[in-house]
C-alpha cells in the first residue's frame, strides 16, 4: 500500500476577499448607526414640534387684558373727574398711568395722600386679575431739594415710587415681586422746566403695567 507523501490541502480564501468582507461589514454597521441616529433625531424633532402646537410667543390674552385695564381706568377717571390729574395711555411698554404730584403727594413729600387711596385701590383691583410686571417711576422738576430725608431729587423721586408700591402691596396684598421702583429725579422731563405749569407736569409718578411682548433696545 502506498503512503501519501502529503495530505491534500483545502482551498484557501483569497486575502483580498477577507479585506473586502470586513470593509462591507463596517459600511453596513455605519449605515445602520446613521439610520438609528436619524430616527432618534426625528423623534426629538417631532416632540419639539408637538410642544409648540397651539403655542404663542405672546402670552394668551395679554394684549386684550391690557386694553381692558386701559378702558376701565379711563372710565374711572372720567366718572370721578380726575382726568386733569391722571392720564392713561397705551404704549409699546404697556398701559401707562401718569399721576401728577397733586394727585398723590404734598409738594416735597413722599407720603401718599388719603385722597389717592380710592384710585390706587381701583388700580390694585385691576392688577389682581393680571400677572404682568409693574414698573413705578418717580419724576421731579429741576428745582433742587436738600432736606434730611431727601438730600436730592433722586431720593425724593425714588421714595415716591416706593411709597406707591408699598401702598399697593401692604394695603391690597399684591405680590411685591411684581414691582420695580425707579427714581429718575429731574432727568426725564416731559416739558421744559421754564414755567410753573411745565414744572407741575414734570412732577409725576408713572405706573406702567408692562406688556410681556415689549423689549427695550
Amino acid at each position: 500500500m502506498k503512503r501519501r507523501g502529503k495530505e491534500e490541502e483545502s482551498p484557501r480564501t483569497p486575502a483580498w476577499m477577507v479585506t473586502f468582507s470586513d470593509m462591507v461589514t463596517l459600511i453596513l454597521v455605519f449605515f445602520i448607526l446613521l439610520f438609528s441616529m436619524s430616527q432618534i433625531d426625528k423623534g426629538k424633532f417631532e416632540s419639539i414640534v408637538d410642544s409648540f402646537q397651539g403655542a404663542s410667543i405672546i402670552p394668551d390674552g395679554s394684549t386684550s387684558d391690557l386694553d381692558v385695564v386701559l378702558k376701565d381706568v379711563k372710565a374711572y377717571l372720567k366718572e370721578h373727574d380726575m382726568e386733569d390729574a391722571i392720564k392713561a395711555e397705551r404704549t409699546d411698554r404697556g398701559v401707562v398711568l401718569v399721576l401728577q404730584e397733586q394727585a398723590l403727594f404734598e409738594t416735597g413729600d413722599a407720603e401718599v395722600l388719603d385722597s389717592a387711596f380710592p384710585f390706587l385701590d381701583m388700580v390694585a383691583g385691576l392688577l389682581e386679575e393680571l400677572p404682568n410686571k409693574v414698573d413705578v417711576e418717580g419724576h421731579t422738576d429741576n428745582r433742587p431739594i436738600s432736606t434730611y430725608r431727601f438730600p436730592s431729587n433722586w431720593e425724593l423721586s425714588t421714595a415716591r415710587a416706593s411709597s406707591v408700591i408699598r401702598y399697593l402691596v401692604n394695603e391690597n396684598g399684591l405680590d411685591p415681586e411684581r414691582f420695580i421702583a425707579i427714581g429718575y429725579g429731574d432727568t426725564m422731563p416731559v416739558e421744559p422746566n421754564d414755567s410753573d405749569a411745565h414744572m407741575q407736569k414734570n412732577r409725576r409718578v408713572e405706573i406702567i403695567v408692562t406688556d410681556p411682548a415689549y423689549k427695550e433696545n
